[in-house]
């Protein structure tokens, strides 16, 4: 079996000491486990600001690494995703969550009051572990206070996954983002169902072969429903109704609502983007 980069930790050097047995290396590692303290880490696909973004880690999100070196960790985050985060953005293994962010994006308070100096900004789904109420606020591991109800305990979700994903309608769109100050195609239906308690590769073709079953494409794309995801090649859409979709883009270069049929027309003989290659009904 060939395995994917994006989702092992395995280089010629140095690999994940899990993966012993099926690849070579010169060594082997345990990751020793982190977790993120900024709002969002990028993740590069080397170990250097010019390298391409592939995803983001939120704060509070567990990862591994594997090795540290000039300011750079080899990780792997907790959705599997392999890369190089700046070690800057790393704390000490977190307390375990107890809630989520579930506002579009909050504040990290030095205090439990609203005319405080902020911490940071969070964005919905990140993790903390709330030692604590004061007033309208909650006091969290590692410091600082957020407003309690822009938290949700760990253990609740929201039941329509597309009801998360219109909450980001205009935020811009950021190749390689998860958050709510950036976020791409396939990052929005990842946090989108996370959000509604369900497991999700992050890229879309990974999401195509992995997630819901194939359903057949109607020559006048009829029969959709709410949540049914559309897939290109290296682009996906969720169906807010059988006729409009919302997405991440980089033609409108935010997160857009418009009718299924004018995106493919647009895709199919504008952006080069070539034909609808499956639907996938979760």
């Amino acid at each position: 079996m060939t395995l994917d980069r994006r989702r092992h930790a395995f280089r010629e050097d140095l690999a994940d000491e899990r993966l012993r047995g099926q690849v070579e290396a010169l060594r082997y590692v345990r990751g020793e486990k982190r977790c993120i303290t900024v709002s969002a880490a990028s993740l590069h696909r080397q170990p250097s600001g010019e390298s391409a973004i592939d995803t983001q880690a939120l704060f509070g999100e567990d990862v591994l690494i594997f090795e540290q070196a000039e300011g750079w960790a080899w990780a792997q985050l907790s959705d599997g995703y392999v890369g190089y985060l700046p070690i800057s953005t790393l704390g000490k293994e977190r307390n375990e969550p107890t809630h989520r962010v579930s506002a579009l994006r909050t504040f990290i308070y030095s205090g439990p009051n609203l005319k405080l100096p902020t911490m940071h900004h969070v964005s919905i789904g990140s993790l903390v572990h709330v030692i604590r109420e004061e007033g309208d606020y909650s006091e969290i591991a590692g410091g600082g206070f957020i407003f309690s109800r822009h938290l949700a305990r760990i253990d609740t979700f929201e039941t329509d996954f597309v009801s998360v994903a219109e909450r980001f309608l205009e935020t811009p769109y950021l190749w390689g983002g998860k958050s709510s100050l950036g976020i791409d195609c396939s990052g929005l239906v990842q946090l989108s169902l996370a959000i509604a308690g369900a497991g999700c590769p992050r890229d879309s073709d990974m999401q195509e072969a992995e997630l819901g079953s194939s359903i057949s494409i109607n020559h006048d794309l009829s029969g959709l429903k709410r949540g049914d995801l559309i897939f290109w090649k290296g682009h996906v859409a969720i169906m807010l109704d059988s006729v409009r979709m919302i997405h991440a883009n980089g033609w409108s270069m935010n997160v857009h609502v418009e009718p299924l049929k004018v995106a493919e027309k647009r895709i199919r003989e504008v952006a080069n983007g070539g034909f609808i290659t499956s639907i996938r009904r979760l």
